[in-house]
């Protein structure tokens, strides 16, 4: 199984295929607006627009499950989100990414890259980098910076 046989929605309410990335490169980070690291989002936004025109593209999957640090409502998410930050790439709607109510694509990407400590997420901005066949290539904590990304990136751009 690969990335690619998930669904998504959108902010704004339209639920995607995850196959419209297919071919692409992939950061899927869990975020959160009123997070301590909320301001990686202008590291994020700049891999984006630095590496889209490459197939790159970054998924933000906001969750409020650590410590309640995401708005309550999508669409405020999205503006803080641009506003704040001048996030232009794709934000889903609001998800949980551990537990029983976790959202499918979390569940697999946990089991597809664990850590030494196990595959719970264990705080916003944990990152997954997905290679261009849809499969889990890298883990990345919530401490590292997006910049730090780049050679990893660019690896798997080619």
């Amino acid at each position: 199984m690969s990335l690619h046989k998930f669904e998504a929605t959108l902010i704004g309410g339209r639920t995607i295929n995850l196959s419209e990335y297919e071919g692409k490169v992939i950061l899927i980070v869990n975020t959160a607006s009123k997070c301590g690291f909320a301001d990686q989002l202008k590291g994020l936004e700049a891999l984006y627009r630095d590496y889209k025109s490459e197939e790159f593209v970054v998924l933000g999957f906001p969750s409020s499950e650590f410590k309640n640090q995401e708005l309550d409502d999508n669409k405020a998410i999205k503006e803080a989100c641009e506003l704040n930050y001048g996030v232009s790439f794709p934000m889903f709607e609001k998800v949980q990414v551990n537990g029983p109510k976790a959202h499918p694509l979390f569940k697999w990407l946990k089991a597809r890259k664990g850590t030494l400590f196990g595959s719970k997420i264990k705080w916003n901005y944990t990152k997954f980098l997905i290679d261009r066949d849809g499969n889990v290539a890298k883990r990345f904590s919530p401490l590292k910076k997006p910049d730090s990304m780049r050679v990893h990136i660019a690896k798997l751009l080619g």
